[in-house]
């Protein structure tokens, strides 16, 4: 279970942060996605038929907010809002935080590191999982995606930089804990560590590939590698 490099890249860092969607919550597991991409998609091409093409077949909600930014600003900051609205109402029924999650967080702060959130999906909706779920006293600092400019978001390397100078910290004593391929290149965009959570079978490769110093398929092995258990 890769505890011996979970174990190394957690030990060389004072901060964990955590990618949002994937680690602590399946954000769209009560609210599909795709339903949430055609919804964004019907929005944007009421007032711009043009970017039916653009958009057609798209069943991320974010490819379709990246996508109308780039065709429309005023059109994608609408698109952006009612994404933020559909994130906020779908972690309400998006049941229980991740597996191991909860244990991750408690860990981190236990060991006296710090713990944020950076995520693509909006500030609003993090906190108010973390709020739902009596997370937030474990998370130092929140970092969604950056109002009116998509193109910060991962693999931008934006998010992690902004939480290591909220925490004062340098950005080569950060870890990422993130369960997607552009988790690992913002992480090591900027010289951070990245902790590969592999949520789906191929993913392990995937992230094996791009150099992640650790790969796990459980955030409880995180957890333990934290706060090994005596003996162990």
């Amino acid at each position: 279970m890769d505890t011996d490099d979970l174990a190394a890249a957690l030990a060389s860092s004072t901060v964990v942060l955590f990618d949002f969607d994937g680690p602590i919550c399946d954000v769209f597991a009560g609210r599909p996605a795709d339903q949430v991409a055609r919804d964004l998609t019907e929005l944007a091409t009421e007032s711009n038929p043009e970017l039916e093409g653009k958009l057609s077949g798209i069943d991320d909600p974010l490819e379709v907010l990246r996508l109308t930014h780039e065709a429309h600003d005023a059109t994608g900051l609408a698109i952006e809002r009612a994404l933020t609205t559909a994130e906020v109402e779908a972690v309400e029924v998006a049941g229980d935080p991740v597996a191991g999650a909860v244990a991750s967080l408690k860990a981190v702060r236990a060991s006296g590191k710090g713990a944020a959130v950076v995520s693509n999906n909006s500030a609003e909706a993090v906190r108010a999982f973390l709020d739902r779920h009596g997370l937030s006293e474990h998370v130092l600092t929140v970092v969604g995606r950056p109002e009116g400019h998509p193109e910060l978001m991962k693999p931008n390397p934006h998010l992690l930089i902004a939480a290591a100078e909220r925490l004062d910290v340098d950005v080569s004593l950060c870890a990422l804990i993130g369960d997607s391929l552009t988790d690992i290149q913002a992480a090591h965009a900027i010289g951070s560590t990245a902790i590969g959570f592999a949520n789906k079978p191929h993913k392990r490769q995937l992230f094996v590939e791009a150099g992640a110093e650790a790969v796990t398929d459980s955030m409880q092995a995180i957890a333990q590698a934290i706060s090994p258990q005596p003996g162990t």
